[in-house]
């Protein structure tokens, strides 16, 4: 089991707090070993009784009743006998409870749900609630809104490579192996190969798209969506928006499907915490532009199953890695856009972009990171910074490249290191 020690400690530090703890993230993560088993073994460890901690999987066919969320008050106040003792109550997979109609009152649209529950249970000065979930709509802003300022959310990832680096006994093969399959916690327990890929296509199919398939009520498109997420796995790091995809389905695969319905669909699986888009960012400007943008996926194994572990290109792979990693840090990204003047062959004035990979916002610090295969000649290193020394001001920029590289900076301030020292540094940006 691994130790998760950045989600527990974050967990730690908001007991008692007066405030709902809402732990998110992509199904199968370890919200559910983060909560159940972790943050309840530092509860008995630190003075609190077994029957102090009130615990329900509402994923579980044993606990459907409770997916009512009348039943589900009943159960929890039923199990608050003492006044005087604090209970910790921890509910797994929060969205499985249905939205019900209010039985006292004839409008229709009046509806009961987990957050009248909650909010009740709040009121109760001997509480302290913790909730998981693995749908960000329900768990969005607007949640948030409804429990009045009174959530914490926390974001659960798949396992980071430090993590993952930790664990494993091969530190040689360490990050083909987390490159290739990624890091959902239950692969520690797979082998080989055709395990890992079985239980990770099994993912997609039995969980993920059956999740957005029954979430939305979609029965007709299942081909659609499954092409594009193969789509969108071939394309990690590349460019792009819905109006774009329409037209790859229809030159591709002889299919019209509106840009409206595709953005809708993409919309499914970043609810759902399976990718994630990454907007650009004029550094120059200092302003947003509007499309295209960048779709990158929460885990990389999962992406590499998608497609039959065919399109394993480091360069990209690299890149999602990062993304993800920078993210779980809880730092602010965006895509990066250079514009510069230059001439052309007849010495016409022209608008020109480079790309910065990543701009990464901590409070008044920003970085600039720029993902490289490798910097192996002069030219090649040239054309990877060519982005960062055009940026007019003195915030960090960092070039990560594939090899093992001790960090060195040259003469215009840029720091190169390799990718595993990078990951493995988790104090990099404090």
């Amino acid at each position: 089991m691994y130790p998760r020690h950045q989600y527990l400690e974050k967990l730690i530090s908001k007991k008692d707090n007066s405030r709902v703890k809402i732990i998110t993230g992509l199904r199968r993560c370890g919200k559910s070993v983060l909560l159940f088993e972790l943050y309840r073994n530092y509860l008995l460890a630190h003075g609190v009784n077994e029957n102090q901690i009130i615990s329900l999987a509402l994923d579980g066919i044993e606990n459907v009743r409770y997916r009512n969320p009348f039943e589900l008050d009943k159960y929890i106040r039923d199990k608050l006998v003492d006044k005087s003792k604090k209970y910790y109550i921890l509910l797994d997979e929060i969205q499985f409870v249905a939205q019900v109609k209010n039985p006292y009152l004839d409008d229709l649209e009046n509806k009961i749900s987990f957050v009248d529950v909650i909010l009740g249970i709040m009121k109760l000065p001997n509480t302290d609630i913790y909730i998981t979930g693995s749908n960000s709509k329900m768990l969005s802003s607007d949640i948030l809104t409804q429990f009045r300022d009174r959530g914490d959310e926390i974001r659960v990832f798949p396992l980071s490579f430090a993590e993952f680096y930790a664990e494993t006994d091969d530190k040689r093969a360490a990050w083909q192996e987390y490159y290739t399959y990624g890091g959902m916690p239950f692969l520690s327990s797979q082998n080989t190969h055709e395990e890992k890929s079985h239980y990770l296509k099994e993912l997609f199919t039995r969980t993920y798209l059956k999740d957005v398939l029954e979430r939305h009520n979609i029965r007709n498109n299942t081909e659609i969506l499954e092409i594009l997420l193969d789509v969108l796995a071939s394309g990690i790091g590349a460019l792009s928006n819905p109006s774009r995809l329409s037209n790859t389905f229809k030159s591709e695969r002889n299919i019209s499907v509106n840009a409206d319905t595709i953005e809708k669909y993409i919309e499914y699986f970043e609810d759902s915490f399976l990718i994630c888009k990454a907007k650009r960012y004029n550094i120059k400007g200092k302003k947003y532009i509007g499309t295209p943008v960048k779709y990158y996926f929460a885990d990389t194994g999962l992406r590499n199953a998608r497609l039959n572990f065919r399109q394993l290109e480091e360069t990209h792979l690299i890149e999602n890695i990062l993304y993800i990693d920078l993210i779980r840090r809880g730092l602010d990204v965006d895509v990066g856009v250079v514009e510069y003047n230059t001439k052309d062959d007849s010495e016409k004035k022209i608008r020109k972009q480079l790309e910065v990979d990543f701009v990464v916002n901590k409070g008044s610090a920003r970085y600039y990171i720029q993902s490289a295969l490798n910097i192996s000649s002069e030219q090649k290193k040239e054309q990877e910074i060519a982005s960062l020394k055009r940026i007019p001001d003195s915030f960090t920029k960092i070039v990560v490249v594939k090899d093992y590289l001790k960090p060195w900076q040259d003469d215009n301030g840029i720091v190169y290191m390799g990718i595993e020292q990078f990951l493995l540094d988790e104090e990099l940006f404090n």
